[in-house]
C-alpha cells in the first residue's frame, strides 16, 4: 500500500548543503595539509549525500522511493523536495489516461461472430501497487481491458430481437457492466477505471449481409404487426360508430365483409382500387 515518504523543503536543504560545504571549506583552510585534505573529503561526502536527496516532483506525478530495495514511501506533492538520500526514485504518472482496445473478433452468446472495441478511461491511484504489484501497469491495463471486453462479448447476444434480455447494443448497461468488471480486474495494480464505452460493434464481414437481411425482416414484421393492430382498432371503432349512430343495420355476414374490406384497405402496401358492386351481397 502507498504511504507518504520522508520529504522536507528542498530549498531549505539546499541552503543547508551549501552551509555545510562552506563550513568544511573554511575549516580546511585553518588545518594543516593532511587535516585539510581529510576535512575536504569528509565534507564532500556529506555534501554528496545531502544532494542525493533532492528531488523535483511535477504536478500529477508520484515519486516512489526505494532505499536499497526497500519501499520507504511515495512523494505525491508537486515541488522541490528533499527525501531520504542514496535512495532510488521511480516516477509514476497520476494523470487520467485513455486506452482504446483493438477491434477483436469474438462469438457472442448466440455464437455469431462480432467485431467489438472499447475505450477505457483510467488513472493510477496507488503508486506503490502500480510499481510493485505487476511487472508493467501499462501492459496490465491493456491486456486486462481486452480480456474483459472479450468476456463481456461472449456473455450477451449482439441483438435481443425484441426480447427483454440485455444485448451488446444496450450501450449504457453494457458500458456499466464492463466498467465494473474492469475495476475488479485492475484494482490489484492500483488503477482506478473511471469509465468505459463501446466504440465499435458490428457483425463480422462474413455474416454481415445475412444478419442485415434478418434485421430488415424483423423490422418489416414489427411494422406489419403495428399496422395490423392499428387497423383492427380502426375497424372496431368504425363498427361501433355505425351501430351507435344507426347509420345502417348490418348483420353478421355484412359485418364480416366490411371488416375484410377495411383490413385490405388499411393493411395494403399499395393504394386500393374501388370496385362498384351493382348487385347484392347475396347474389
Amino acid at each position: 500500500m502507498e504511504r507518504r515518504a520522508i520529504q522536507l523543503p528542498g530549498f531549505v536543504m539546499l541552503l543547508l548543503t551549501v552551509a555545510v560545504a562552506a563550513i568544511f571549506t573554511i575549516g580546511a583552510l585553518m588545518l594543516p595539509p593532511v587535516g585539510a585534505i581529510a576535512a575536504l573529503v569528509v565534507g564532500s561526502l556529506i555534501v554528496l549525500v545531502l544532494i542525493s536527496g533532492l528531488v523535483v516532483n511535477n504536478p500529477n506525478e508520484a515519486k516512489v522511493v526505494q532505499f536499497f530495495g526497500k519501499y520507504v514511501g511515495s512523494i505525491r506533492d508537486a515541488g522541490f523536495w528533499w527525501t531520504m538520500p542514496l535512495a532510488s526514485r521511480r516516477t509514476v504518472g497520476m494523470r487520467v489516461r485513455n486506452f482504446e482496445t483493438a477491434q477483436s473478433k469474438v462469438n457472442d452468446a448466440n455464437g455469431n461472430p462480432v467485431e467489438i472495441a472499447a475505450v477505457v478511461v483510467w488513472r493510477v491511484t496507488d503508486s506503490a501497487k502500480a510499481i510493485f504489484s505487476v511487472d508493467s501497469f501499462l501492459s496490465y491495463v491493456s491486456i486486462q481491458s481486452e480480456t474483459a471486453l472479450r468476456h463481456l462479448a461472449t456473455c450477451y447476444p449482439y441483438d435481443s430481437h425484441g426480447s427483454d434480455r440485455m444485448s451488446l447494443r444496450d450501450g449504457a448497461q453494457v458500458a456499466e457492466e464492463l466498467t465494473l468488471e474492469l475495476r475488479e480486474r485492475i484494482a490489484v495494480a492500483g488503477v482506478e477505471v473511471i469509465e468505459s464505452r463501446i466504440t465499435h460493434l458490428a457483425y463480422a464481414p462474413e455474416i454481415a449481409q445475412a444478419m442485415l437481411r434478418r434485421q430488415q425482416a424483423s423490422a418489416v414484421v414489427a411494422a406489419r404487426q403495428q399496422i395490423v393492430e392499428g387497423a383492427v382498432g380502426m375497424v372496431q371503432t368504425a363498427l361501433e360508430t355505425i351501430a351507435e349512430q344507426e347509420v345502417v343495420e348490418l348483420d353478421e355476414e355484412r359485418k364480416s365483409a366490411m371488416v375484410s374490406n377495411l383490413l385490405v384497405v388499411l393493411c395494403s402496401d399499395q393504394s386500393t382500387q374501388p370496385v362498384v358492386n351493382t348487385g347484392s351481397l347475396y347474389t
